[in-house]
């Protein structure tokens, strides 16, 4: 069953899509759905994008509900470590 439920948040960052190319993210949308290409009957999909350039801008995650936990767990502990003055 899906749910339909996405959420959206502004980005500023970079993201290397195809080709190898560097662009500027500007965008995240994040959905519990069916995936694309991972081997799972859902996944968490995470699309970061720059809009204004295009479709080609855009790199696209398809996460178990573990991976992505996972991922989260390793954000947090990552961000957790960085010493405050450079945080930013």
């Amino acid at each position: 069953m899906c749910t339909y439920t996405t959420e959206t948040a502004s980005m500023d960052g970079s993201a290397k899509g195809p080709g190898g190319a560097w662009f500027h993210v500007t965008d995240a949308t994040v959905y519990y759905d069916h995936p694309v290409h991972a081997m799972a009957d859902h996944t968490l999909n995470i699309d970061l994008a720059d809009p204004s350039r295009g479709p080609g801008a855009r790199v696209a995650l398809e996460l178990t509900a573990s991976s992505a936990r996972e991922l989260v767990t390793a954000i947090e502990a990552a961000l957790a470590a960085v010493p405050r003055g450079l945080l930013t």
